[in-house]
């Protein structure tokens, strides 16, 4: 069993300014949770009750967040109120917290390596927050993700189709299909023009890796924008042996963008939180 997840959080969550020059965008609310929340939801439920989180400056409310608050505690003690906290307290029952920070913005590659430490050499996930992931018709995209592990046992991306107009905003996969949503990679590339896409296969925020992925990154020279890419890591990770790529089921909202942002937040309202109240 696959016991850790890393989520890299020390971004800076420029796309939601002013809102998040003083408060972590993994902070954000989608209705009555905070996103991150949704996020550690998921790695506990896949069985990865070790949540290390790759902080920064300005990020010490996540980490209040998954600590007990004694002052509220206290103030809500014995009245109705204290049903809100029921699904944190499910939270801090069940998980492990453990932070490092990440002292320079290098990229996804650098996050992952500065979570090393906090990992050791054993497989682990990662999450980022920015992506909500729901699948009201079974199990989370990182409990799908797990047991596909079990499977193959090398590292795993998730992936969706996206229109060919967007792919110069992801990580995009080429691959052989070996059966339906599977795929054993053969090529990535981060953010291409769509000209020079191999495929409309997206990469989200889902990942299992395999600790030799720790090397791969010290070795990886800086790629788009000037950083350590993740995905140029894991196509030399493919070349060398294996690469899967999923494709998920369930939905996913792009959290980092103001439109998937609302998005989510009416779909949790309509679907869960109203339900949950009735």
């Amino acid at each position: 069993m696959i016991k850790t997840c890393l989520f890299p959080v020390a971004g800076y969550g420029t796309r939601f300014l002013p809102a998040t020059k003083s408060m972590p965008k993994e902070m954000l609310p989608v209705v009555n949770k905070p996103l991150v929340q949704y996020g550690v939801e998921e790695a506990i439920e896949a069985g990865m009750t070790t949540c290390a989180f790759v902080t920064g400056r300005g990020k010490r409310s996540i980490a209040d967040h998954f600590d007990i608050s004694y002052e509220l505690e206290h103030q809500i003690s014995g009245t109705g109120k204290e049903a809100y906290l029921e699904s944190i307290r499910n939270v801090l029952d069940k998980g492990i917290f453990t932070m490092v920070r990440q002292r320079e913005m290098k990229g996804l590659g650098h996050a992952i390596l500065t979570g090393r430490s906090l990992v050791g050499n054993e497989p682990f996930g990662v999450l980022l927050s920015d992506d909500l992931c729901l699948n009201s018709e079974g199990a989370g995209v990182l409990a799908q993700m797990a047991e596909l592990y079990n499977q193959f046992r090398c590292s795993i991306v998730a992936i969706q189709e996206v229109p060919m107009e967007e792919v110069h905003k992801y990580g995009v996969i080429s691959g052989e299909s070996l059966k339906d949503g599977i795929y054993r990679v053969d090529d990535m590339v981060e953010k291409p023009d769509q000209k020079d896409a191999p495929s409309n296969l997206a990469i989200i925020g889902r990942y299992i890796l395999t600790p030799d992925i720790f090397d791969i990154l010290e070795e990886t020279e800086p790629g788009a924008n000037g950083e350590i890419q993740l995905t140029d890591a894991l196509q030399t990770q493919a070349r060398r042996g294996c690469v899967m790529a999923y494709k998920f089921q369930g939905r996913r909202f792009d959290c980092g963008s103001v439109p998937g942002f609302v998005e989510a937040t009416n779909h949790v309202y309509e679907h869960y939180y109203m339900k949950n109240e009735g």
